[in-house]
């Protein structure tokens, strides 16, 4: 099994529409041997945000709420994938890669901003999403 673990700040829209993205294209390509979660750096117990999950609906992934969980310890058995190179280099694991390692550009942070911006992080968590999984084919 093969386990991933979206990162970002606060665990609030970047990092858990990743996730939940990423299990929806899981789903719908039917691979069952990856696993996906999400914690933020950052992360104090906040819901997903309304337009987290107003993007999340328009992509038919699960926007049901939940609270935000904090990236306490490093688990080297989990590949850590995050919004930014400065995240990555906050956690202190061999088996950690960014977005821009993958598509060749950062997850910019849509918190406080409107849907419009949310759905285009969507989108760029999808192209890297699409990365990911084809590279984690190759891998297992």
């Amino acid at each position: 099994m093969i386990k991933v673990c979206f990162v970002c700040t606060g665990n609030t829209c970047r990092s858990i529409m990743a996730e939940r993205l990423m299990k929806k294209n899981l789903k719908d390509r039917k691979i069952k041997d990856i696993s996906v979660s999400s914690k933020g750096l950052n992360a104090n117990g906040e819901n997903i945000t309304e337009n987290a999950k107003n993007a999340l609906k328009f992509f038919k992934a699960n926007a049901k709420d939940r609270k935000s969980i904090k990236l306490k310890k490093i688990d080297n058995n989990i590949l850590y994938v995050t919004m930014t190179e400065e995240q990555k280099n906050q956690i202190k694991s061999n088996k950690v890669i960014s977005f821009k390692a993958l598509i060749g550009k950062e997850i910019l942070d849509p918190y406080g901003q409107g849907e419009e911006v949310y759905l285009q992080t969507c989108n760029d968590l999808i192209d890297g999403i699409n990365v990911l999984i084809d590279k984690l084919i190759k891998w297992r």
